[in-house]
């Protein structure tokens, strides 16, 4: 049960967060939610909801929820509230942001709650005529009920190569159990003019397990 419940929540772990996630605050009484959806040839599915409210211009309300079902059945997921302040002023070299939050995860009929602890950094920059930036955002969750830790180093680099298309290449490192994991996760983000809505696709390609690759749809909405 316990080797049944680490790699569900592993895999729910592993699934990305959405993008526009970083050191970048919402402004104040904007909205973004992200929504995706992956699944494997073996029929692992994980599904995210990530919301983000500017509750003033130096703090950022979100609500992150992962949901994850193995090829076995067995079900997982956690969802965590937090809230992202900035850490000291934006300079040429980047700006910073710090979060802290709290929730649940589960497994099964288990229920663990958890602690979260967070540090971003990020910055844009032009290549020619292209706007690009370049994310790092890791954090640390403790969960109580099940006795372990979860740290994650998520890594994100973009560049958009027309006012519609954005190529985006992450890199997802997650250490818990002992053990650490990476994928990769190349994908390619849409913004048609004639829609309010963004739509990135892609895939997330485990570094030592390619055969476990997922397909991966999303949908932003910012207002």
């Amino acid at each position: 049960m316990r080797s049944a419940f680490c790699l569900t929540l592993l895999a729910c772990q592993l699934s990305p967060a959405a993008a526009p996630a970083g050191p970048w605050l919402r402004e104040e009484g904007t909205t973004f939610i992200s929504s995706s959806f992956s699944a494997t040839y073996f029929y692992d599915l994980s599904q995210s909801t990530y919301i983000e409210y500017g509750l003033r211009e130096t703090l950022t309300l979100g609500f992150d929820l992962n949901t994850a079902q193995s090829r076995f059945g067995q079900q997982s997921g956690h969802a965590t509230v937090f809230l992202r302040f900035p850490l000291g002023e934006p300079t040429e070299m980047g700006r910073w942001a710090y979060d802290i939050g709290a929730g649940a995860s589960w497994s099964g009929d288990q229920i663990s709650p958890h602690l979260r602890a967070g540090l971003s950094w990020g910055r844009g920059f032009t290549l020619g005529a292209r706007n690009g930036w370049l994310t790092v955002d890791t954090s640390a969750r403790w969960e109580f009920g099940f006795s372990q830790e979860v740290i994650k180093i998520d890594s994100t680099a973009g560049l958009d190569f027309t006012p519609v298309t954005t190529g985006m290449a992450q890199v997802f490192l997650t250490y818990t159990g002992g053990e650490t994991y990476a994928k990769f996760a190349p994908s390619i983000v849409l913004s048609p003019s004639f829609s309010k809505y963004r739509l990135q696709l892609g895939s997330e390609i485990p570094i030592d397990a390619p055969e476990n690759t997922a397909l991966t749809l999303s949908l932003w909405r910012e207002f």
